[in-house]
């Protein structure tokens, strides 16, 4: 075959073999598997598909396919995919043409066997040379995380990209993540699709603000892994992270040659949250003492044309920048060619970028989005420059990203765990528990609950309200009834004996109008709060991430808002706070317009209790939600709560 010899069966090839790469049709892979085994081949790389991509019979053949290689002691990466390329020992066993003859320190993953090519064309064209390229097809076997795994022990990658449209076994994707980021090892994803969860979670207004891919944003900043949404920003992230590391600082300092790429890069900032500190009193001194006068001192720097005629203020002006406590590394503008066969024009430029040593990390960017040639890497080379990134915003994306990826690992704490709560309880766990039933399981696991009484008749109402002294709200009890004030369940600010027993009958009423078949436990009684901030706490199970709570400003317009923030569960109270300082509205809890400044330790310690009773409330609930949970400067309530249970409630013919 193409002038090389060939076997009827892999034992005849009569040398040990590391892999099989199998492009047989998928009716012959099971023999083929049987074939290679029998030959001592433990590993195989399978392109055929039909499989688990493929309906029931697809799945069902992927199944057969696991087995059978288990039974074999094989392992199988793939199928349905494009195979791999080691480009440290130079070893494809990939069909994917036209492959690089150098290695490089990225390594790339994808679930898309056809998007690979794509992805390693810009990562050649950009500079972000490979060290292995894996597609990873169905994941029978061998997922991405065990691909990170390992990755992370690989002496050659020193950043990772993923390209990934789902996340097959969570647990060894998060352990894998975690290792890499106690190694310094960036993982950049491009994670694809967006969906909510599905409709059992929407009982609850929690159901609409945690969706599958939100819930994916707050494990990957959990894990301190990087998400983009493009190619172009995946490659030239995961490259920058490959050839920085790690940042001792989160400020970038920009150093440029042009006046307008300081003001493109000052907008991409504002846009993109990069952080572009002012540079300390020293260091502005510092700048003022090289600087021509016509020049301004401020990050980003505009050096002037002066730096063009003198090459020597570039290298000044990059070395007192990356002395400055605040930043982290240092981006010099400045144009570089990228056809040609001569000298560079402007090699003298480039040379005074080359010529500073600063302990902090550099990296020279393009002004546009070009292709990093032979000539330009030859150009470079002559400066004495090792990393570029083409683009500027490029550029403030990628360097923010790394940035961000550097703080949140350098120091990342261990994941929390859940307080021991104990609660007693009387409701089967079945379908979803009254408001009356959900406050007292809260109140047992120490979170504040406003003070209630569940009454059967309207004078058992009118006592009630009496002994409160001050206007009531009055509210209907039904497992059933979710939504009260939806269907006239809910009267408020009610006052005086007529008054509470005209409520009582009308939230009665509501119920056997709109929910005629709803058990009703009876009614509840609760003191009006005054005005203040309300916060919905909700937490739903994710299929893949278990427990996942969300916090969020609104009450009952949290859905019109759409402020909130996720965490996985247990959260403790550090990762609490942190929820409340990522709200855009967390500012009404300082206290505006006169009113007191919640005490957010107190806040943060409720929602972390509200994490901990979800969490013992054990593997078949569905959703605890808060909502909503009162904050008046140190008093923390809960004025309404759902729990729903993943089995469903009893019906009449049960």
């Amino acid at each position: 075959m193409h002038g090389q010899p060939s076997v009827a069966t892999c034992a005849e090839i009569g040398r040990p073999v590391d892999v099989a790469f199998m492009q047989v049709p998928q009716s012959g892979t099971l023999d083929a598997l049987t074939d290679a085994a029998a030959a001592g081949i433990r590993n195989a790389v399978i392109l055929s598909s039909g499989y688990g991509e493929a309906g029931p019979a697809g799945r069902q053949a992927q199944r057969e396919l696991v087995e059978h290689a288990r039974s074999l002691d094989m392992l199988v990466l793939g199928p349905n995919h494009l195979g791999f390329a080691n480009f440290v020992d130079q070893i494809p066993v990939t069909p994917v043409a036209s492959l690089p003859r150098k290695a490089g320190s990225v390594a790339l993953l994808s679930q898309s066997g056809a998007s690979s090519a794509a992805m390693l064309s810009f990562g050649t064209m950009v500079g972000a040379d490979l060290s292995y390229m894996v597609t990873l097809g169905n994941e029978a076997m061998i997922t991405a995380g065990h691909v990170l795994d390992f990755l992370v022990d690989d002496e050659s990658t020193r950043a990772i990209a993923v390209f990934m449209e789902t996340i097959r076994e969570p647990e060894v994707f998060a352990a894998a993540a975690r290792r890499a980021a106690a190694a310094g090892k960036a993982i950049v994803v491009l994670k694809a699709g967006s969906s909510e969860l599905a409709a059992r979670t929407a009982a609850a207004h929690t159901g609409a603000l945690v969706g599958d891919d939100r819930v994916v944003d707050t494990v990957f900043r959990e894990l301190g892994v990087i998400r983009v949404d493009s190619i172009e920003d995946m490659m030239i992230t995961a490259s920058a992270a490959a050839s920085l590391g790690r940042l001792d600082a989160p400020g970038i300092g920009w150093v440029s040659v042009s006046g307008g790429a300081c003001d493109i890069i000052a907008d991409r900032a504002d846009d993109l949250g990069a952080v572009v500190p002012e540079f300390s009193a020293q260091t502005r001194q510092r700048l003022t003492d090289v600087m021509p006068d016509y020049g301004t001192v401020q990050n980003p720097l505009d050096t002037t044309g002066a730096a063009i005629i003198d090459p020597s203020l570039f290298t000044k002006a990059i070395e007192i920048v990356a002395d400055d406590p605040a930043i982290g590394v240092v981006a010099a503008v400045s144009s570089v060619p990228w056809e040609g066969d001569g000298p560079y024009a402007a090699q003298a430029v480039l040379n005074g970028v080359g010529a500073a040593a600063p302990a902090t990390p550099i990296t020279l960017v393009n002004q546009v989005l070009q292709p990093i040639s032979s000539y330009t890497t030859s150009v470079l080379d002559d400066a004495g420059i090792g990393h570029l990134i083409p683009g500027l915003r490029q550029s403030v994306l990628a360097l923010r990203n790394i940035a961000w990826w550097s703080e949140v690992t350098r120091n990342a704490a261990a994941p929390a765990t859940a307080e021991p709560v104990i609660v007693s309880e009387t409701a089967p766990r079945r379908g979803a528990w009254s408001e009356a039933t959900a406050r007292g399981v809260l109140a047992q696991a120490g979170v504040g609950v406003v003070p209630s009484d569940l009454v059967s008749s309207a004078d058992e109402a009118i006592a009630a309200a009496a002994a409160l002294g001050r206007p009531v709200a009055v509210k209907i009890a039904s497992p059933d009834i979710l939504h009260k004030s939806d269907i006239g369940g809910v009267v408020l600010d009610v006052e005086g004996a007529e008054a509470v027993a005209d409520a009582f009958r009308r939230v009665i009423d509501a119920a056997a109008e709109h929910a005629p078949d709803a058990p009703i436990e009876g009614v509840l009684i609760s003191p009006m709060r005054d005005a203040s901030v309300e916060l919905l706490v909700g937490v739903v199970r994710d299929r893949q991430w278990g427990l996942v709570l969300a916090v969020a400003i609104g009450g009952v317009f949290v859905e019109v808002l759409d402020d909130s923030a996720l965490a996985t569960v247990p959260v403790g109270v550090d990762r609490a706070r942190g929820l409340l300082e990522r709200l855009r509205g967390g500012a009404l809890l300082t206290g505006v317009r006169g009113r007191a400044p919640a005490d957010l330790d107190a806040v943060a310690v409720a929602i972390a209790r509200i994490g901990d009773l979800a969490a013992a409330l054990g593997d078949d609930l569905e959703s605890l939600e808060v909502n909503p949970l009162r904050v008046d400067g140190a008093v923390i309530e809960a004025l309404d709560a759902v729990i729903t249970w993943t089995a469903p409630a009893v019906t009449e013919e049960e």
